[in-house]
């Protein structure tokens, strides 16, 4: 950073909090090693309980370290939290696949998504003490059509200070096409945006994070690019975490975990922020 610039300011969040105790350890870990300044919670997760809110929350009592969003969930292998929720499979949401193409045929009930979503905004009320400083969804369902629109309405009705995450990146073009998944996400977020604008509800000004997790993944080689043409108040993504029994058995997403952390962790993190003229918000 040069001519004594001030930083640009970004959210680096670690989705997932409340999925199992070794994840819970591991953000709380990098809160108090300054390495990561969000997260969002899995109120839905079946070991999520008030111990684990009050052993996050108290992180904040002193001075505010980080922001603590909710992180809503619609997909399998979790269940509802609110009665009579359609449709389900086996007691559980649809998996991702069938959700998608439940949302893209229009085929959700929107009473049914708003009272599910309400449901989990109280269940963190209820834990925190206080509605979440964010809101975004378990492996983005918050873009999905008819979901959106949902989770708006709630954050407008029952959190109105609360941001939700967007997706949309702000890389060049050429950049853009060439991740897929990640540019499936920002089509979704143009529409999220467009409502939210029109409900007054604030979302982050860009997104990274988003990447193909795979076992020959490198996150420590992917993050620096995560951070080109980030603006203040940007948003990266990332799952960091310690694997254990309870994660095995409701996510894929495991080793991967720990590399994140190891990441986070290290002094490569505050370098490559400085480097980049950055700092956490």
């Amino acid at each position: 950073m040069s001519g004594g610039a001030a930083p640009r300011r970004i959210w680096l969040c670690a989705d997932d909090f409340g999925i199992s105790k070794s994840v819970n350890i591991a953000i709380r870990d990098l809160v108090v090693r300054g390495r990561i300044n969000a997260t969002s919670v899995l109120v839905a997760a079946p070991s999520f309980c008030r111990s684990e809110a009050t052993a996050l929350a108290t992180l904040n009592s002193v001075a505010p370290r980080v922001a603590i969003g909710l992180h809503v969930a619609l997909t399998a292998p979790f269940r509802p939290l609110s009665a009579d929720f359609a449709p389900v499979r086996d007691g559980a949401f649809l998996p991702l696949p069938a959700a998608c193409r439940h949302a893209a045929l229009r085929r959700f009930r929107h009473e049914a998504l708003v009272n599910e979503i309400s449901t989990q905004m109280q269940a963190f009320v209820d834990n925190f003490g206080c509605t979440p400083d964010f809101v975004d969804g378990h492996q983005h369902v918050h873009l999905l059509p008819q979901v959106g629109n949902a989770l708006l309405q709630v954050v407008a009705d029952a959190a109105p200070r609360a941001w939700v995450r967007q997706c949309r990146r702000a890389t060049s073009l050429p950049a853009r096409l060439a991740d897929r998944k990640a540019l499936l996400l920002d089509i979704f977020s143009y529409r999220l945006r467009r409502r939210a604008s029109a409900l007054g509800v604030r979302t982050n000004p860009a997104f990274a994070g988003a990447y193909a997790f795979t076992d020959e993944a490198d996150f420590a080689a992917l993050f620096p690019h995560f951070l080109d043409s980030l603006p203040d108040g940007g948003v990266v993504m990332c799952h960091p975490g310690f694997v254990d029994d309870e994660l095995r058995r409701l996510d894929p997403l495991t080793t991967l975990r720990e590399k994140e952390y190891a990441f986070l962790a290290s002094d490569r993190l505050q370098a490559l922020l400085a480097a980049q003229g950055m700092a956490l918000a």
